[in-house]
């Protein structure tokens, strides 16, 4: 049944709020942003048609406040609630409250939430869909003798995992049968405190994987496409930093074999809307289901630039009961695209987050680039939420040019007030192995220091101090720094 959305909440904040918000306007859709006081006067508050404050500045008193979103959507005679990722959009009592709430809840259906939230649930469901699983136990696993056993059976090293985790929390790595106990006890303690469930389970460790996802879209009317891959494998503690599309290990039979088994785990729970199938893909060629990401993901960005689809848009119209507007055959892979997320951390102190005010802000522009943010200069970098303060989206008719322009791109980005990755990633894009597809999952660990980082900096601060000298030179002379044609060789940008 064909449903109208003609006034949508975004349960979210910041860029993706805005990036929502974007599509919808173009849709003709009227937006309600909602607001911590942290947020008075963020981006996405000022674009919305409508601006509802629901709470003080740490997310577990607003945007984690899922009755009192609902209150305020019903209250502004909201359609529909969108709930762009992290926060709510993964939390199936939400969704569902949504629905009982008489409106649409944007994205897929309660059920599917909770197989695929749950990965020992997940490859259950997957497991009689032909999609390759890692070899490992069937279920979660309590008893640690048994759970040594099992890891002997399979052959370490293993790794022991969080049923309900993410994001690296809950995760072990074991590479001999000593170690196993302490690494099991610290495996559970985390998950228990994490996601308040210890549940953990035991899987072979693939040494030097990449990991590789696949983007689907499913309507209600049994129609599911992929819409190719994403090469995430560029990784800071567990967690993307650096995605491209399409990836440059995947022959076009591998590709197929990929996107088809993503159509089949989006079968395998009754998928609706956008959702994400990860995949371990091992040296050779193999590759293993890891869990599905049921929103749209921070990456999603490179996937439009490759496929030409704005995946929000497509959101909205399978959330109104509309079929897929395209099949499988008329999707294609055109040029090359890479984001790179602009942290407020400090690579070279293990990417601790840093806070502060924006003190300068100016975005890089020109062809082929795209930016996602949602934040302004003079703003400040919140301790209460994600330190990302955007997202830097190159596109390219080939991956070289991509590169190059990712190149440009962060050498144009100022930004002034707090530490950020775009250091570590002009690093990356420079790299040997990154610009010869030649990585792993390890890149970081392998190949970056924080004395890479810091021999810059103090190169930086040597040119800085002669620029100094330079102009202290020209005052005293009473002559410019450029004089009788000739230019000086010391500059003062960061080039």
């Amino acid at each position: 049944m064909s449903r109208t959305v003609s006034k949508l909440l975004v349960a979210n904040r910041g860029e993706i709020a805005l990036r929502i918000m974007r599509s919808a306007r173009e849709m003709g859709i009227r937006t309600v942003a909602v607001y911590s006081e942290a947020d008075r006067r963020a981006p996405h508050v000022l674009f919305a048609d409508e601006a509802v404050f629901i709470g003080p500045a740490p997310s577990a008193e607003s945007y984690l406040k899922g009755d009192r979103i609902i209150s305020a959507a019903q209250n502004l005679g909201v359609d529909a609630i969108h709930p762009g990722y992290g926060f709510l959009s993964e939390n199936a009592a939400f969704a569902e409250a949504v629905e009982q709430a008489g409106m649409i809840f944007v994205g897929p259906r309660p059920h599917a939430i909770r197989i695929m939230g749950d990965k020992l649930s997940a490859k259950a469901a997957v497991a009689d869909f032909d999609v390759p699983l890692v070899p490992g136990s069937d279920g979660e696993v309590t008893d640690v003798d048994r759970a040594k056993e099992l890891a002997s059976e399979i052959g370490f090293p293993i790794m022991i995992k969080a049923s309900a985790g993410g994001g690296g929390k809950g995760m072990r790595i074991v590479h001999n049968p000593e170690e196993f106990d302490a690494q099991m006890e610290r495996a559970v303690s985390e998950a228990t405190n994490s996601f308040g469930n210890g549940a953990v389970f035991v899987e072979k460790y693939i040494e030097d994987p990449r990991h590789i996802e696949i983007q689907i879209l499913a309507d209600e009317h049994g129609n599911v496409v992929h819409l190719f891959e994403r090469e995430c494998s560029i990784q800071r503690r567990h967690q993307k930093v650096i995605e491209e599309a399409p990836s440059v290990v995947l022959t076009e039979a591998l590709r197929e074999a990929m996107g088809q088994a993503a159509v089949n785990v989006a079968k395998a729970c009754d998928y609706r809307g956008a959702g994400t199938v990860e995949f371990i893909f091992e040296p050779g060629g193999k590759f293993y289901f890891l869990e599905m990401n049921t929103r749209l993901q921070v990456e999603h960005p490179v996937t439009e630039q490759i496929t030409g689809i704005d995946l929000v848009k497509h959101q909205l119209r399978i959330a109104e009961g509309h079929p897929l507007a395209f099949d499988q055959q008329s999707l294609t892979i055109q040029g090359h695209a890479i984001e790179v997320r602009v942290y407020a951390e400090n690579a070279a102190e293990n990417f601790m987050p840093a806070t502060g005010k924006l003190y300068e802000y100016k975005r890089p522009q020109g062809l082929g680039v795209r930016v996602d943010d949602g934040l302004e200069q003079g703003m400040e970098v919140s301790i209460y939420y994600d330190p990302m303060i955007a997202k830097l989206i190159t596109f390219g008719a080939n991956r070289a040019e991509a590169i190059a322009r990712m190149k440009r791109a962060i050498s144009e980005y100022r930004i002034a007030g707090v530490q950020t990755t775009l250091d570590f990633a002009d690093f990356v894009m420079n790299h040997n192995a990154f610009v010869g597809g030649e990585f792993s999952t390890h890149f970081v660990e392998t190949y970056f220091s924080p004395t890479v980082l810091q021999s810059e900096d103090a190169e930086l601060e040597a040119v800085g101090a002669a620029a100094v000298a330079n102009l202290l030179q020209g005052a005293k002379t009473n002559q410019s720094v450029v004089s009788h044609g000739k230019s000086s060789r010391w500059k003062t940008n960061r080039s």
